[in-house]
């Protein structure tokens, strides 16, 4: 009887890991026709619809995840919306200064200090210390399904925009390939990755948490970058073309906003993770004992 049981594993194993590819490619195929399309159409982007479409269906799906994570640990009534204003009005509120500010032009390169790393490292230590210690978040966090977290954030393939802006001779490569390529990368493998999560997949876990290591490196490295090489006090590199179009709208709500945002997301799915492993590791004698 065993035997039976071990194939049929094997062959849905076999075939999540297959469906998983084929979300690959097709995520692939999304992101060449939406960059090719930026191409074809370079004034599309400085419009600012792409990102303020993305930015509202993104922000729109954060929050609802959180309303639902809430009902499936068990909050209800006033209790229920109280804790899910808490996170959305900060968290909308955030978005606005930030937009208004970009607007504003606030976040280009002048003398003095650089505005564009404020504005990513601030939320992120005020995220963690506020986020990470909650008890009420951590029962959210077990509530959802862990692939939400990491699904969320295919949205990083918006990030090859700056691989256009380099084919267009408007950002130096130093800068956009490393940050273009790494969040094209992270954002292709979100859903499957998400997909083989909500399966159950041999491996999975073990993936997830080297996809989330990724998308922060990601992340790091492009705000290395973007700070070295762009106009300003802080810059030692400096490439043929200028990195200006890094502080203007709409290019701008990406550093200022998107990558703070996106931290915080990866410290939340490692921090899920976590939980679910130690609680994993708990239950596990208790089960031995009980089929005892």
């Amino acid at each position: 009887m065993g035997a039976p049981m071990l194939a049929s594993d094997a062959v849905s194993d076999e075939t999540a890991y297959g469906r998983a590819f084929v979300l690959l490619v097709l995520m692939a195929a999304a992101t060449v026709a939406w960059l090719g399309l930026n191409l074809v159409f370079p004034g599309f982007q400085p419009t600012g619809i792409s990102q303020t479409v993305s930015r509202l269906i993104i922000n729109g799906a954060t929050l609802a995840a959180l309303w639902v994570g809430l009902s499936r640990a068990g909050l209800t009534g006033n209790r229920h919306l109280r804790i899910w204003l808490a996170v959305a009005l900060p968290f909308t509120i955030w978005l606005i200064v930030v937009w208004w500010i970009a607007l504003a032009g606030g976040f280009r390169a002048r003398p003095g200090i650089p505005p564009i790393p404020p504005a990513i490292f601030l939320p992120i230590i005020l995220g963690l210390i506020v986020l990470l210690p909650s008890k009420r978040i951590g029962a959210v966090l077990d509530a959802i399904p862990p692939s939400w977290l990491v699904g969320l954030q295919l949205y990083r393939v918006l990030g090859g925009i700056f691989l256009v802006g380099w084919l267009q001779g408007q950002i130096p490569g130093e800068f956009a390939l490393p940050a273009g390529s790494g969040d094209a990368l992270v954002g292709l493998l979100a859903l499957p990755v998400a997909y083989l999560l909500h399966r159950g997949a041999p491996g999975a876990v073990a993936l997830a948490i080297a996809w989330n290591a990724l998308g922060v490196l990601d992340l790091v490295s492009a705000v290395t970058m973007g700070t070295l090489t762009q106009p300003g006090p802080l810059q030692l590199i400096v490439p043929t073309v200028p990195n200006a179009l890094l502080g203007t709208y709409p290019t701008v709500l990406i550093p200022a906003f998107a990558v703070p945002s996106s931290i915080l997301l990866h410290a939340l799915s490692l921090r899920q993770l976590r939980r679910r492993a130690r609680a994993g590791a708990t239950r596990a004698p208790v089960e031995a004992a009980a089929l005892v």
